[in-house]
């Protein structure tokens, strides 16, 4: 079965759909800069195309909702072509995107982002939502981190993340016609390229720091995308697709 997306149906297929298809999976993303080699909607191009496949997965049972193209992103705000939401915006955005989709029947809805900087907004908002609308049922999932296993497969260096290879290879499996290749470049690849405050900030195991992205890399990569390969990328993404699938597949029968 081909993937069931909500703004390709009629308002009649709409309603149908509650019934035949009560999770809507949503993609969020975030429109910044993903340095020189990447466009600046990657996050939402990748959550985009993870949801297709779950979707696809799923056989019908989900349907694609409408997209959150712009996301949390003021880490980013020194690169050319950032636009940023605060957290009230987005959050306020996602709230009312989840009340149109309650008001006509669904009960199941699961925000994918492609991008990090909205995590934090996605877990206020399900708190809220538990007690503004307690029959409803709120998800929602990253993308990278849900396969950190096979991103660590591929031996990435010390400092790595945005835009880095993982990145550019789930760009290079979904969508290879919007990667320049020949730009690609290496950001900060280890701790010693840091200032005292950029290490502090990607220290794990301790408090959390945010930084902005021009404190941490010159170009606004983290790690080397030229490293990057389709297959890599195509690992990472299927397993992605597989995980989400699997919990929505649990979740229906719960």
């Amino acid at each position: 079965m081909s993937t069931r997306r909500l703004g390709e149906m009629t308002t009649v297929e709409a309603a149908a759909a509650v019934v035949d298809s009560p999770v809507v999976l949503l993609p969020a993303g975030a429109f910044e800069q993903h340095g020189p080699g990447l466009p600046l909607a990657t996050d939402l191009i990748r959550a985009e195309a993870v949801c297709d496949r779950v979707a696809e997965a799923l056989g019908g049972t989900a349907v694609v909702g409408p997209s959150l193209p712009v996301g949390v992103s003021p880490h980013h705000l020194a690169f050319a072509g950032t636009v940023s939401l605060t957290t009230t915006t987005f959050a306020t955005l996602v709230r009312e995107y989840v009340d149109g989709l309650y008001r006509h029947g669904w009960r199941r809805i699961c925000v994918v982002t492609g991008h990090g900087g909205n995590d934090a907004t996605l877990a206020t908002v399900a708190q809220d939502l538990l007690a503004a609308r307690p029959d409803l049922q709120f998800a929602w999932s990253p993308l990278t981190t849900l396969a950190a296993d096979v991103v660590a497969a591929a031996g990435p260096p010390e400092v790595s993340g945005h835009s880095g290879q993982a990145e550019t290879a789930q760009m290079l499996a979904v969508a290879p016609h919007l990667v320049h290749t020949d730009r690609l470049t290496a950001g900060t690849t280890r701790f010693a390229e840091l200032d005292a405050f950029g290490a502090l900030a990607r220290r794990r195991g301790g408090p959390t720091l945010t930084a902005p992205y021009d404190r941490l890399s010159g170009n606004g990569v983290l790690g080397d995308p030229r490293r990057a390969d389709p297959e890599h990328g195509e690992a990472i993404v299927a397993a992605i697709v597989d995980r989400i699938t699997d919990f929505v597949t649990a979740w229906l029968a719960a």
